[in-house]
């Protein structure tokens, strides 16, 4: 088993591919990972225009340290041929492809022989966000070394399932995911929250989230991301307490605070030092 991916990215916002005056302010929100978004945001007769704003976007030098990806149409959509005709033949290279509504391994494994036939360094991230998907989850996370994260799509789900999209109905496919991630070491990320108005039920979600597991939660409008990047970033006394779990799992099995530190302790202080963006004590890395 490969152990995660230790990169500190808590944020995902999408922006419609049909708003390039919102490219760079998304870039500027705080936002980890900027999505230009070509699927579900965009109207088939605007799907050419957009692709064309996202690339010629995606071919200019980034500005910040917010990383950008691409969500484009699904492979099996004559759009989705055509974002990935225009993406190989131009010299964008995103950080990030998000393929959306992935199904199988398959599909991963051909966008990583194209995007390597010419010569992108761009890693993808598959949307789970179907039956059929969830089904072939541990599979798909670990279809390839070129796999960044998979992506919760919980509207999608709640409409594939014919459930409700609130926490509790889609519990289990989303602990399903995130076992698939744990097990192929890839990053786990949660859907967006829908509701841009309402703080409270955002941060409820968003907290249940990193409870399960999930090491990043996307977000649909920049007023989201601080709340995201707060309940995915550890507090001052958590990573004390991680760097004395770490201290004491030096000299084996012990005791800090009451509580006992093995292995298995240890390993998720870890994790609490890439969540701060903070090297992890005796990696001599923060990866």
């Amino acid at each position: 088993m490969n152990q995660t991916k230790l990169t500190r990215i808590r944020s995902w916002l999408f922006t419609p591919g049909t708003r390039p005056d919102r490219f760079d302010k998304a870039a500027a929100s705080g936002a980890d990972v900027s999505i230009i978004d070509l699927e579900d945001s965009v109207a088939p007769a605007d799907k050419a225009e957009a692709r064309r704003a996202a690339l010629a976007h995606l071919t200019q030098p980034a500005a910040g340290s917010c990383a950008r990806a691409l969500r484009m149409n699904g492979l099996d959509r004559r759009f989705g041929v055509a974002d990935l005709h225009a993406l190989l033949e131009s010299s964008a290279n995103p950080d990030y492809l998000v393929l959306p509504k992935t199904e199988s391994a398959a599909h991963l494994q051909i966008l990583d022989r194209l995007l390597a036939e010419a010569g992108k360094a761009t890693r993808l991230v598959a949307l789970i966000e179907s039956a059929q998907g969830l089904a072939a989850c541990e599979a798909i996370a670990a279809a390839t070394p070129r796999l960044e994260a998979l992506l919760f799509g919980a509207a999608d789900m709640s409409a594939d399932l014919g459930a409700a999209t609130g926490w509790a109905p889609l519990a289990y496919a989303r602990a399903r995911l995130v076992a698939a991630c744990a097990l192929a070491g890839v990053l786990a990320i949660d859907s967006p929250f829908f509701d841009v108005k309402d703080h409270e039920g955002l941060t409820q979600e968003t907290s249940q989230a990193v409870a399960l597991g999930f090491a990043a939660k996307a977000a649909i409008h920049p007023n989201q991301i601080a709340t995201v990047n707060a309940a995915l970033t550890p507090r001052p006394e958590e990573v004390a307490q991680a760097r004395a779990v770490l201290a004491e799992n030096i000299k084996g099995v012990g005791v800090v605070q009451g509580q006992m530190v093995d292995e298995a302790v240890a390993r998720k202080a870890r994790r609490i030092f890439v969540a701060a963006g903070e090297p992890v004590p005796g990696s001599g890395s923060s990866r």
